[in-house]
């Protein structure tokens, strides 16, 4: 008898000690419900961070200052200073509309600079940057000066279209932004359904027996949608996804360019009650001298996911095209 309530308390006490997780149907770890990856840290490390983790007391400095430069930002207006004048024409929003996440984000409790983890630097190892990138800096470029060709609606970026989200929020690799930095999850036997707030998109990864099935699963490489074409797999409590043949547009406009012949893998783990691993590696000879890798971790939102409108690239596009019209009727 001593030696079965000795092993019951063990089991017990073993069941304490490990976190417990809701599992789906078929016994593996949910990943059910709205997650977040709203922080300051971003995909890849400032020059002010000299390594990745970052010092509990440093970070905790850094939190507190976010939070004071937000309430000075979201203070009552100060009436009696005459008319205001607007500093930066190139501003998009005021201090209102954004909600990037206060504080860095951390993994297992660490505060991390960013999320690249290999390179040992925290920068993406590309061939060539300013070719990798030509796009985006053109697209930003146009944004802050107001000029551009403006030839057509497919000259416009993605995020004046309202196509996919302009933080490359959907993925791969899933971002983080400005604001809408939120996620809902549905697992089930068969599927992994990740909606997400940054624009409107729904990822909708079909879960196979094993990897070789998955990969053997992976549409024809002429077929290449908007946010690529992902299968997944279980590896015991991680569910791994592997994408490739990303949208052409897309792959061209995002932070984390891919060729025809790049790959990206994504690893789901829950380590904690509220905490979701995501882990990220990118293979592409195309942009990068070398694969590199990454990761956060999902945090829980507070409420739910509620659309996100976005009408601008329904009403403003013609009135875009119609003042590069004029430009250069002008011109002539």
């Amino acid at each position: 008898m001593a030696r079965i309530a000795g092993l019951l308390a063990a089991t017990m006490l073993a069941a304490l000690s490990t976190p417990a997780f809701a599992q789906s149907s078929d016994g593996k770890p949910s990943f059910d419900g709205v997650w977040t990856n709203g922080t300051a840290t971003r995909l890849e490390r400032p020059q002010s961070f000299a390594q990745l983790v970052v010092p509990a007391e440093q970070a905790e400095a850094m939190r507190k200052a976010s939070l004071e430069s937000r309430a000075a930002a979201n203070a009552p207006s100060d009436l009696n200073m005459g008319a205001f004048k607007d500093a930066n024409s190139a501003a998009g929003y005021n201090a209102f509309w954004t909600d990037p996440g206060i504080g860095l984000a951390t993994v297992r409790g660490e505060a991390r600079s960013s999320y690249i983890t290999f390179p040992e630097d925290g920068r993406i190892p590309f061939r060539d940057r300013a070719w990798s990138l030509k796009e985006p800096i053109r697209e930003g470029v146009e944004y802050r000066s107001g000029k551009g060709a403006y030839e057509g609606p497919e000259d416009l970026p993605l995020r004046e279209r309202c196509l996919i989200a302009q933080s490359d929020g959907g993925g791969p690799v899933m971002l983080n932004g400005l604001y809408n930095n939120n996620y809902g999850f549905r697992l089930t036997a068969d599927f992994l359904v990740i909606e997400v707030e940054m624009v409107h998109d729904a990822r909708i990864i079909p879960i196979y027996t094993s990897a070789e099935k998955a990969r053997a699963s992976h549409k024809p490489s002429a077929i290449m949608p908007w946010l690529g074409d992902s299968v997944a797999w279980w590896e015991g409590d991680t569910l791994v996804a592997e994408t490739r043949n990303v949208h052409p547009v897309q792959a061209a406009r995002t932070q984390t360019p891919l060729s025809p012949e790049g790959t990206v893998t994504e690893r789901f783990r829950r380590i904690a009650a509220g905490e979701l691993l995501y882990q990220f590696r990118v293979e592409d000879p195309v942009h990068y001298t070398t694969a590199w890798s990454g990761e956060y971790s999902f945090k829980p939102a507070s409420g739910e996911i509620y659309e996100y409108a976005c009408h601008e690239g329904n009403h403003a596009m013609a009135g875009i095209l119609g003042g590069a019209r004029l430009a250069e009727a002008d011109a002539r």
